[in-house]
């Protein structure tokens, strides 16, 4: 289900500032015999005005419930009790008042830095604990007010993640650029005071890192001063992400080979420590740092789970897995077939190495081609941002029998582009067969060898963008 920006204000006769509107009633529920159909609204639940779906949840919880629930007109309502049932409704959206937006101006906002004309959802600046909570997206908690702390200690909203990026206040203050006016309660913007405030929730967090800004020794200081918080399950480091489209904002640059470097190496130090201290290395590194320094990525156990997997943390690792097995390939194919695989840049290199066993089989012609992103720009080179008019561009019509793209070109569930082109779109345009490839690199291989099925995983080559995308986040 997606969060709304704005409170849904359907007309009821309680008065509410804000209604659930029902997408669903579930045939037999308590809900289907009281009446309610889809299209009506819930509006309170114990006479309290119901929020989000956790609050729905949590007033469920309680063992008994009073329902009421209203048409779209506003003018006949219903009121129902449950016990400890399901009252069998679903809902359109989790957030029922309004998605809670971000109260800063970060000099590295990947919002400030979109070109126009892709789909709204795209430009919502979200900073909603509630979402964190319910998808694993990233927050920086500087909008919370007391309210706001208290409920997620009582109703034990845990895990969060938490975007801290550095625990110099100064240095984080000068990097978040809070808007006074945005700001509910000063403390929430001093982000060793939140940590310890939140002391019981588990809180996964990350560093958005920067060249010579908040890396280096203020690295060190940041990741020293985290794991020294045991409600921190984890933290991962990440590279900043730039498009070509920054208008009227700060220099911001991207890693050099050397910088990632370095990057990489103070971290594998703060693994190799925290292993030996603690028997987890809790720190962790975007797999770009890697990429860009040209190093080795780790193997999988070094990953511990891949629990910031959605943060582009060990997303490639995952997805080579132990590599192809040369033995399990066939000789040849049936009939001549040649595929072309597109990809971002920065992936493209590791996809050709992967992909290599392949080229024994005889009748296959297969092509990996790292595509210049030309929506944002060629600074940016992840798969997942490519739009379909970066594919058209750069694929000529019939030059190959299949093509086939990374899922994580696609909005999750769908066969749509960011850039709101489609696969059918892409078909007809370039008359050749268009497919995604699979979840990981055998499905991938599967796909080339014997044929595309389409739609089964996540990506090849990777973007946070896309993961949001899958929880039904704007």
């Amino acid at each position: 289900m997606p969060a709304s920006l704005k409170p849904t204000t359907r007309a009821n006769p309680f008065g509410a500032p804000f209604v659930a509107p029902i997408r669903e009633v579930v045939p037999g529920s308590p809900a289907a015999r009281a009446g309610v159909v889809a299209g009506w609204s819930l509006v309170r639940v114990n006479e309290r005005w119901v929020p989000d779906v956790l609050a729905y949840r949590r007033e469920l919880a309680r063992g008994a419930a009073t329902l009421d629930v209203c048409d779209e007109s506003g003018e006949r309502s219903v009121r129902f009790e449950v016990g400890w049932e399901d009252p069998g409704l679903e809902f359109d959206e989790v957030i029922f008042d309004g998605l809670r937006l971000c109260a800063n101006k970060c000099e590295f906002c990947y919002v400030h830095q979109m070109p126009k004309g892709f789909r709204k959802s795209l430009y919502v600046m979200d900073d909603d604990f509630r979402t964190s909570f319910l998808y694993g997206s990233f927050v920086t908690l500087t909008n919370l007010g007391e309210d706001d702390v208290q409920r997620i200690l009582d109703e034990q909203l845990s895990p969060l993640y938490v975007s801290v990026h550095s625990t110099d206040e100064e240095l984080r203050a000068d990097m978040l650029k809070w808007w006074r006016l945005k700001v509910r309660d000063r403390r929430s913007t001093r982000i060793r005071d939140m940590l310890e405030r939140l002391a019981p929730i588990d809180l996964f967090t990350q560093v958005v890192a920067q060249p010579g800004r908040n890396d280096g020794a203020a690295l060190d200081a940041t990741i020293a001063d985290l794991v020294a918080y045991p409600n921190v399950q984890a933290v991962a480091v990440v590279p900043v992400g730039l498009t070509e489209h920054r208008r009227n904002l700060p220099a911001v640059r991207g890693y050099s080979e050397a910088e990632a470097a370095d990057v990489v190496d103070r971290v594998e130090a703060w693994q190799a420590r925290l292993l030996r201290e603690r028997g987890s290395r809790l720190v962790f590194l975007a797999d770009e740092f890697y990429l860009v320094a040209g190093r080795r990525l780790p193997e999988p156990e070094a990953y511990e789970g891949f629990t910031m997997l959605e943060n582009g943390v060990g997303m490639v690792r995952d997805f080579l897995g132990d590599g192809l097995d040369a033995l399990a390939l066939p000789d040849g194919l049936a009939a001549p077939r040649r595929v072309l695989c597109v990809t971002g840049a920065l992936f493209a290199p590791v996809l050709r190495a992967a992909l290599a066993p392949l080229a024994g089989i005889a009748g296959l012609e297969l092509e990996v081609r790292a595509l210049v992103n030309r929506t944002f720009g060629a600074v940016t080179t992840v798969a997942g941002l490519l739009a379909g008019r970066d594919v058209l561009t750069q694929v000529r019509p019939r030059e190959a029998d299949v093509l086939l793209l990374s899922p994580s070109m696609l909005k999750y569930g769908t066969e749509t582009l960011l850039d709101d082109r489609s696969l059918s779109d892409l078909r007809r345009e370039l008359d050749m067969v268009v497919a995604v490839g699979g979840r990981d690199l055998c499905e991938l291989a599967e796909a080339i060898v014997y044929g595309a099925e389409g739609g089964r995983g996540p990506q090849f080559g990777y973007s946070t963008h896309a993961v949001k995308e899958a929880a039904g986040r704007p």
